[in-house]
Formats: structure tokens, C-alpha cells, sequence
């Protein structure tokens, strides 16, 4: 499966750099938009809603949050996933822009086919990480907040539980429903069990309690 691709840099030559070497992989991933700046990248991504956005992390525009605003901004896009894609590799980006809703964080060292790869594995669901990176994720996501949620999973049925990890592995509500062979109407009401009990807003937060506790 072709993957469709967002580029969000406020550099064009990045941009541009970007698409050109994307271009050499057609049959794994396919750039359909760009954006220059915070709003410019939410509107076309509300707009494109690709698999999968690359994104830099110091923007423009917004409220002044940096590219951490996009999927901030783009929450309600379940099937879309971002990747940071970013010349920093300050552990306060990393962090930020892994809080706000990426699934992973690559730096523009990174090789054109091993960021490929971490588009693959981020369309996919999974996470992805630049060597060393990963480290600063774990310290921020790791035991003390794990720890501190122990007691949340026994809040959730079996059954919830089962929904919960279909729904934070990016399964639509239809393929959870079919996978569990239970109606879509009857998931819809577990998720929203789930998130009440949890105190979560939407999926995306949904998916990073699951994936903090390695449980999807």
C-alpha cells in the first residue's frame, strides 16, 4: 500500500529535498501536499488527511507552539499519524511534540530509505526513532507514569480492554467491531467507556496511555 505524504517545513529547499527523495520509493509513499507554516499545515491536512505527516517542529504561526500545534490541531484525524521530522534533537522537542500526538521523531541526518521506514512503521501504527532519541520518551513516558496508572486498567472490563487495544492500534471502529464480532454501535459505546473511565479526551490520547504502558 502507497502511503500518502504531508510535508510540513517552513523551509522551502527542505521541502522540496524531501518530495525529491520521497519520489525515489512510488510504491511506498506518495507526497500529496506541503505546507510553510502551523496553519497552513493544519489546513491541509484537515483538508488531505494523509496517512502519514512529516513534520518540523519549529514553525511558524499558530499560537506560537511550533509544529507541535499540528497535531494538537488534528486530534479528530484517527487515521492520520505524524512523524517529527527535525534537524533538533533537544529532548524538550522530542517530548513536546510526542505529548501533542506524533508517533515518532526522526532527524534530517536520517537516510532516505530508513525514513521511509519510519513512515512505514508510523503508518502502520508503531512508533519510530532516531537512534538515542527513543531515550528521552522513555524518561518522560517511563515508570514513574506508568506507575502512577497501574490502577487504571482494572477500572476496564475484559471486554473494554480488548476494544481499547484494537481502537489505540489504529483500528476503525468497523474492523474492531468485526474483529471482536460485535456491532460498530457496541464499540462505540465501549470507546466512549473507556475514555470516561480513563479521563481521556479522544483516541489520540487514548493511544499513548496504551502505548505507555506497552500494552497494544
Amino acid at each position: 500500500m502507497t502511503l500518502s505524504i504531508v510535508i510540513a517545513d517552513d523551509h522551502a529547499l527542505v521541502r522540496a529535498g524531501v518530495r525529491h527523495e520521497l519520489s525515489k520509493y512510488p510504491d511506498d509513499v506518495e507526497v500529496i501536499g506541503e505546507a510553510e507554516d502551523v496553519d497552513s499545515a493544519v489546513k491541509v491536512v484537515q483538508e488531505l488527511q494523509p496517512d502519514v505527516v512529516l513534520l518540523d517542529v519549529h514553525m511558524p504561526g499558530g499560537q506560537g507552539g511550533g509544529g507541535a500545534e499540528v497535531p494538537r490541531k488534528c486530534a479528530n484525524l484517527t487515521q492520520t499519524r505524524f512523524l517529527a521530522l527535525s534537524v533538533s534533537d533537544s529532548p524538550e522537542d522530542v517530548v513536546a511534540v510526542i505529548r501533542a500526538g506524533a508517533r515518532g521523531y526522526v532527524t534530517k541526518s536520517i537516510s532516505t530509505k530508513d525514513l521511509v521506514n519510519a513512515i512505514k512503521r508510523v503508518g502502520a501504527g508503531d512508533a519510530a526513532f532516531s537512534p538515542r532519541l527513543a531515550g528521552f520518551v522513555l524518561d518522560a513516558f517511563g515508570t514513574q507514569e506508568v506507575a502512577k496508572r497501574d490502577d487504571e486498567l482494572d477500572l476496564l472490563s475484559k471486554r473494554e480492554q480488548e476494544v481499547m487495544r484494537l481502537i489505540a492500534r489504529g483500528f476503525t471502529y468497523k474492523e474492531a467491531a468485526s474483529e471482536l464480532f460485535i456491532s460498530v454501535k457496541t464499540v462505540e459505546t465501549h470507546v466512549s467507556a473507556v475514555l470516561r473511565k480513563l479521563q481521556l479526551s479522544n483516541r489520540n490520547e487514548l493511544t499513548h496511555w496504551a502505548a505507555q504502558r506497552n500494552i497494544v
